[in-house]
């Protein structure tokens, strides 16, 4: 799974839902020169890589303004858009919660940021990844109605005992999604734009399987979080993607391909 609690320098909270008060003034210079030095070499690396949307989230929500964003005044702008909020959290949080925020569309970002020497590489979400990777979306409508929806279903899912299989939607969609905007290739999950690294191997390098999205082989097809993908999955676009998932009998899917072998995403 992609989120799990796991903490070194912060205590279990005490709130039920894991937030804590982002406490914006706790972050350094060193901190915010950090976010600047990121958000700069990764607006430069997707200049003609990311979709629109994302581009247009970014301006919206004022994102280019120097250091890490304060929630307060990011959440007036993203709500007015789309009633979506950033709420802080310690670290890495239990699935059941996660879903729960997403589901009453509240995104929980990690309250720190990667050092200096860690620039390219982490190996739990910060507030880097989480801010600059998700929340430019999310102030598309479409993008919430379905960030949204998986929150509903990833509960679900857990009560059915088959989360591993909607973990593999949300991975290659919302995390590592790629879509086609005007006959190119463009990048739309956030492991995927706040990555310096994978932005440039899942659109240019020959290696990756690029398939045309297909909701019962995503459920199907198996993932590697600790390395760069072997295969990505396209989208027309994202109506597209949220109407796959609203017409979907889930329950009917999650029955068939729990019958069949899961997809290794390295086959051709």
């Amino acid at each position: 799974m992609w989120r799990r609690p796991v903490f070194t320098e912060f205590e279990a909270p005490q709130s039920a839902d894991w937030t804590i008060p982002q406490n914006w003034s706790h972050f350094t210079a060193e901190d915010h020169r950090v976010w600047d030095v990121l958000f700069a070499r990764q607006q430069e690396r997707l200049a003609d890589r990311v979709v629109s949307d994302f581009q247009q989230g970014l301006d919206v929500l004022r994102l280019s303004k120097p250091g890490i964003p304060e929630f307060g005044e990011l959440n007036e702008r993203l709500h007015a858009r789309t009633g979506w909020t950033v709420v802080a959290v310690p670290g890495l949080v239990p699935d059941d919660v996660f879903f729960r925020h997403l589901s009453q569309r509240r995104f929980p970002a990690g309250n720190f940021i990667r050092s200096a020497a860690q620039l390219d590489y982490l190996e739990e979400p910060d507030v880097f990844h989480d801010v600059f990777g998700h929340v430019p979306m999310l102030a598309q409508p479409r993008v919430a109605d379905f960030m949204e929806a998986l929150g509903h279903l990833g509960l679900e899912a857990m009560d059915k005992g088959v989360l591993h299989r909607l973990s593999r939607l949300y991975w290659y969609t919302v995390e590592f999604g790629l879509a086609r905007e005007e006959g190119a290739l463009k990048i739309y999950g956030a492991g995927l734009a706040s990555s310096f690294g994978e932005a440039g191997f899942a659109l240019d390098d020959p290696a990756p399987h690029r398939r045309a999205f297909d909701l019962e082989q995503v459920l199907r097809t198996r993932y590697r979080s600790d390395a760069f993908q072997h295969c990505y999955f396209v989208i027309d676009s994202f109506d597209a993607l949220l109407r796959a998932l609203q017409d979907a009998d889930l329950d009917r899917l999650y029955e068939a391909v729990g019958g069949v072998e899961d997809l290794d995403p390295a086959a051709a």
